[in-house]
């Protein structure tokens, strides 16, 4: 895709998001993984920031820079449960009331550690349409704003101290994947990658069964799939039917590739993270893991490139039933 397609975040404008939240969250560490015959695989582990995933880094710039009227009036945040938590901390710490409207079949650790701080939490059915439609109208009746999930500047500011960092560690990175849902992870990190100059080959990835990303990026236009096919996928951070105006933008001018991986192998992935990599994560953490793991195989649509590899693993708000079903599975090979 050409670079011009749309302008990304300036350099500035980023290390200043990520000096704006720095008190806010954890520098997570960039942990080399013990991969047979693979010693330049690195994770940039975002299970071990606080709240137990990136979106608090998002979620506190956006609350930074509203006005402190705006945040006297409260926050009214849709999500399937990370960025709940992430939002429910950022206003925590604001000090300010928070609704969170959670669809049905979210993670149950999720919701439990969103009332955890002090957030009021509304139920949905899972779709795109009652997540917002149902977060518009709380937000309407109070007075309260919106904190979009993905699809907003400051969001995407923030998530890109994920970048900003990988490159403090891992300056001539050669390969960089991140799971994608709305688009605010991987938006923020190739911002934060092309900002400051890295050449390193991005590459997105998502479940087979909710490969809209791939889809918009080929198609060069959003593409939204449906419900009912996205909410089958074990990796619930990632259930999100379409990416976001915003995310898109940034994603079809700086991304270099995307790859979609199906249930078994996230799975597989997430068990040999917990069981080999001594990582806590939830299956959407696992699937640049997935994808790694397919495309030294020589199974996909680009091959990786020589060098490092970084695998951005999301979050690990891991469910316990799951938990226990990945230390149950045999170890994949």
């Amino acid at each position: 895709m050409s670079p011009s397609a749309a302008p990304l975040p300036s350099l500035e404008v980023l290390e200043e998001a990520h000096a704006r939240v720095a008190p806010s969250v954890f520098r997570t560490p960039l942990v080399q993984l013990p991969l047979q015959g693979a010693s330049d695989v690195f994770a940039k582990a975002e299970n071990l920031q606080r709240t137990g995933s990136f979106k608090i880094r998002g979620a506190s710039n956006f609350l930074a820079r509203m006005t402190p009227e705006a945040r006297t009036r409260g926050v009214v945040a849709h999500s399937s449960g990370n960025h709940a938590q992430g939002v429910a901390c950022a206003a925590h710490a604001f000090g300010i009331p928070a609704t969170i409207v959670i669809p049905e079949g979210a993670a149950q650790v999720k919701v439990a550690r969103t009332l955890a701080w002090g957030a009021e939490v509304v139920r949905c059915e899972n779709t795109a349409a009652d997540r917002e439609g149902t977060a518009a109208r709380i937000a309407g009746e109070r007075g309260a704003t919106v904190v979009p999930p993905f699809d907003h500047p400051w969001i995407i500011e923030g998530q890109a101290g994920v970048g900003l960092e990988l490159l403090d560690d891992l300056p001539d990175v050669a390969n960089v994947l991140v799971c994608v849902g709305g688009g605010g992870l991987l938006a923020g990190v190739v911002s934060a990658l092309r900002a400051r100059g890295s050449r390193a080959q991005v590459i997105g990835v998502e479940p087979a069964l909710a490969a809209d990303a791939g889809a918009s990026y080929a198609a060069g236009e959003i593409v939204t799939w449906p419900a009912e096919d996205v909410n089958r996928t074990v990796a619930d951070g990632v259930r999100t039917q379409a990416l976001g105006h915003h995310t898109f933008a940034i994603i079809r001018s700086a991304v270099d590739a995307f790859v979609s991986v199906e249930e078994e192998a996230i799975m597989d992935a997430a068990t040999w993270l917990v069981r080999e990599g001594h990582l806590v994560v939830e299956p959407t953490g696992a699937l640049a893991l997935a994808a790694y793991r397919s495309l030294v195989r020589g199974v996909g649509p680009v091959a990786l490139r020589r060098g490092s590899t970084a695998l951005i693993v999301s979050g690990g708000n891991v469910d316990a039933r799951v938990l226990t079903a990945l230390l149950q599975r045999e170890l994949p090979r």
